[in-house]
C-alpha cells in the first residue's frame, strides 16, 4: 500500500472517524487498484483506471469503487499529495424505493408472537423499538439501559460517530420495560440472546425475518415512511435518522410521490384512465 493510501486511511479513521466497515472498503478497493497496476494510485492516469475497471459489469460495484477513489481524490486535494487524477462521474442507477411495511402489517405481525416467556418478549420488544425509533440495526444493538432518557433514546454509536436524541412511542417503552422485567439476566447490554450475551446482528435479521420476513433495515424504512406519508419535514426525518446529507433522505419523497399516485388511481372517478409520471 502506497504512502498516499496508508496517509488517507489514517484521516478517514482518525479525521472523518468513518466505521472500521467502511474504512476496510475503502482500503480494499483502493489497494487492489494499486496491486492490478503495480503503481501508487498517485500516478495512475484515467486511461489506466479504466482499464482496471472495465471489467466490473455490475453499476453498484463500480460506484463503489468510483467513490472510494473520488474520496481518495477528495483527500488528495486538500494535502500536500499531488494526484494525476481528476474526480469521476459516477454510473446512473435505476432508483428503487426502500422496502417497507405498512403500520397495518407490522400490527399484525406483533400480535402473533408468542409473549409467554422472555425471548418472546424480547422479540416482541426488538422490533416495536425498531419500528418506533428507525435506528439502524448496528444503532439498536449496541444501546444501554442508560442510553434510555425518560422517553428519549440517545444514540451514541451513530454512523460517523455522530451522537443524536430520538423521541421513542410509550408503545416501545412499556414493551421494553416487559421484557426487562421478565429477562433472567442483569446487564448493561439492552439486547442479549439466550445465553445472556449481546444480541448479535445475525440473530436480529432471524428475528425479523421470522415474523416479518424483512430485514431490520426494513422497519427502518417503514418509520421514515411513515413520517414521510404522515407529512412530517425532509429534514426532521434526516435528523431523527441520522443523515449526514439531505441527500440520503429525498429517496423518500418518491413514496410519498408514488402513495398520491396510487391514492388518485384508487379514489379518483377516472382513475384507471390516468397516466401519471
Amino acid at each position: 500500500m502506497s504512502a498516499g493510501l496508508e496517509a488517507f486511511c489514517e484521516y478517514i479513521t482518525v479525521i472523518k472517524s468513518l466505521s472500521p466497515k467502511t474504512v476496510e472498503a475503502y482500503r480494499h478497493d483502493l489497494s487492489e487498484i494499486e496491486r492490478l497496476t503495480s503503481a501508487s494510485l498517485l500516478q495512475l492516469d484515467v486511461a489506466t483506471i479504466f482499464k482496471v475497471l472495465s471489467g466490473v459489469e455490475n453499476k453498484r460495484t463500480l460506484n463503489r469503487k468510483l467513490s472510494a477513489i473520488n474520496s481518495f481524490l477528495n483527500f488528495c486535494h486538500r494535502s500536500q499529495f499531488d494526484p494525476k487524477l481528476s474526480k469521476f462521474s459516477l454510473a446512473k442507477l435505476p432508483r428503487a424505493l426502500p422496502k417497507y411495511l405498512p403500520y397495518s402489517s407490522i400490527m399484525q405481525a406483533l400480535e402473533g408472537i408468542d409473549r409467554s416467556d422472555w425471548l418472546g418478549l424480547r422479540d416482541y420488544a426488538l422490533i416495536v423499538f425498531l419500528y418506533a425509533t428507525g435506528t439502524r440495526v448496528s444503532e439498536c444493538l449496541a444501546v444501554e439501559e442508560r442510553d434510555i432518557e425518560g422517553e428519549w433514546l440517545r444514540v451514541r454509536h451513530g454512523k460517523g460517530e455522530r451522537e443524536r436524541y430520538i423521541p421513542i412511542a410509550q408503545m416501545a417503552l412499556s414493551a421494553l420495560r416487559l421484557y426487562q422485567e421478565a429477562s433472567p439476566f442483569s446487564k448493561r447490554t439492552m439486547w442479549l440472546n439466550y445465553r445472556g450475551e449481546p444480541l448479535s446482528r445475525i440473530s436480529a435479521f432471524k428475528i425479523t425475518q421470522k415474523y416479518l420476513n424483512v430485514s431490520p433495515h426494513a422497519l427502518r424504512h417503514s418509520y421514515a415512511t411513515g413520517l414521510i406519508l404522515g407529512g412530517a419535514d425532509l429534514r426532521v426525518v434526516q435528523e431523527l435518522l441520522g443523515h449526514a446529507s439531505l441527500l440520503t433522505t429525498q429517496i423518500y419523497t418518491h413514496i410519498q410521490k408514488h402513495n398520491l399516485q396510487q391514492t388518485v388511481l384508487q379514489c379518483h372517478p377516472m382513475g384507471d384512465a390516468l397516466s401519471i409520471n
